[in-house]
């Protein structure tokens, strides 16, 4: 399980798609800078780059939990 998950974070971190068939499609997405507010003050932030994990769930999966 541990080689899995290190070929899983290698690929993810050379900015690959990690596709497990049946399952799903894993790929790092790369978020834009953006100005945030907060709520409770209203002061505006500045929120850096950054990336994020995106999950897509294969028809075959999304049917058999949809029965």
């Amino acid at each position: 399980f541990s080689s899995f998950v290190d070929c899983l974070k290698e690929e993810l971190l050379n900015g690959n798609s990690v596709s497990i068939p049946s399952f799903g499609i894993l790929e790092a997405r790369r978020k834009k800078e953006r100005i945030s507010i907060n709520p409770v003050t209203k002061q505006r932030l500045l929120s850096p780059p950054k990336q994020s994990l995106a999950f897509k769930v294969s028809a075959i999966l999304k049917d058999k939990l949809n029965q």
